[in-house]
């Protein structure tokens, strides 16, 4: 089992500045390779402009190529617990929180698993963060006014089985917006500056990922909000 982390932690602006252990960490694993990664790295390298307190830290846990096929949500949340005994990832159980971030779109019609995967992820301690259909709902919520020009009346469009394919609907009205291939071009991550508009957007649709089957859900952005209100250990 191999993973890489990535955090900007021990980036400092010199030498002689002094760096504080996190209190408490915030580890995220997706189900995608691409996008997903692309977007949370740069999130980390802006954690400090967003206000995130210098006492919590995130980090991405990229998996290796020997673990690069494990995606079913399921598998991932088992992946996810057994990495909490590493050693190299420093996870402390009493503290620390694990991001699962996955798809929704495969329950729509081939799967009847979700619920097992909700409980088998609460159960084990562990925050999802689900998207349906896919991560790119959320990415498209970063653009000013996207709800109401590209989510409003259209909502069962996305959803449509037809339209579940990697290059779908959800695909083609992002790549609309950003002009890139959201799996392949990294540049996507930057509209991690946006993430108080998406945000705020992302309330307009559902967040809660127990009901999520039918519906254009996105809780991501709730997630980044808690970090982003996490005050962690007190300086006093």
């Amino acid at each position: 089992m191999a993973i890489r982390t990535y955090t900007n932690w021990n980036r400092r602006t010199s030498d002689k500045e002094k760096q504080k252990e996190p209190y408490k960490k915030y580890f995220f694993i997706c189900e995608g390779v691409n996008t997903e990664q692309y977007y949370f790295k740069h999130l980390i390298d802006i954690k400090k402009t967003l206000g995130i307190k210098p006492v919590i830290d995130m980090r991405l846990l990229e998996k290796d190529n020997e673990d690069s096929g494990i995606s079913f949500p399921l598998n991932l949340i088992e992946y996810a617990n057994k990495l909490k005994s590493k050693r190299e990832i420093d996870f402390d159980k009493k503290r620390d929180k694990m991001i699962i971030v996955f798809d929704a779109d495969i329950f729509e019609f081939k799967s009847d698993r979700y619920d097992e995967i909700v409980e088998k992820g609460k159960s084990s301690g562990n925050i999802l963060g689900v998207t349906n259909p896919s991560f790119e709902l959320f990415l498209l919520l970063h653009f000013d006014g996207s709800f109401e020009q590209d989510i409003l009346g259209n909502e069962e469009e996305y959803l449509k089985e037809e339209n579940l394919s990697k290059k779908g609907y959800v695909y083609q009205k992002l790549f609309k917006k950003t002009k890139m291939n959201s799996r392949k071009n990294p540049k996507i991550g930057e509209l991690a500056n946006n993430i108080f508009i998406a945000i705020k957007q992302e309330k307009l649709i559902n967040q809660d990922i127990e009901c999520c089957k039918g519906r254009l859900t996105s809780n991501i952005g709730k997630i980044v909000e808690s970090i982003i209100k996490d005050e962690g250990e007190s300086d006093t």
